[in-house]
């Protein structure tokens, strides 16, 4: 598998790490759309959304259990954040491994822009 969040999340690949633990890494994004973006992925592969499962979904939660942590930890907790998903080409999925993006740092429009 030839999978750019698996290398950086196997440590092949060099990142700004925000957070590590046995099973997720949140990394600086290389071409932040706001002042703080944030990666945050399962080091288990999951190609995108479409593939969660009840055998995977557990680290989903998890994800979404430690986000409030790592905003805490970028001091954007108090005047808010967005988290993105992206799934599929169309939705703009550069990158076929799972992952959300922690946004914070500037005001945001709705629809997202």
């Amino acid at each position: 598998m030839d999978c750019l969040f698996c290398a950086i999340a196997n440590g092949d690949i060099p990142s700004q790490k925000v957070y590590e633990d046995d099973k997720i890494l949140a990394f600086k994004d290389i071409d932040p759309q706001a002042p703080v973006h944030v990666l945050i992925i399962p080091k288990q592969h999951i190609k995108w959304a479409f593939d969660i499962t009840q055998k995977n979904s557990g680290v989903v939660a998890y994800i979404f259990e430690k986000i409030p942590e790592i905003a805490k930890d970028l001091g954007v907790d108090e005047k808010g954040f967005r988290i993105v998903n992206n799934c599929g080409d169309a939705a703009g999925q550069s990158v076929k491994h799972l992952h959300f993006h922690l946004l914070a740092g500037r005001e945001f429009s709705w629809p997202a822009g």
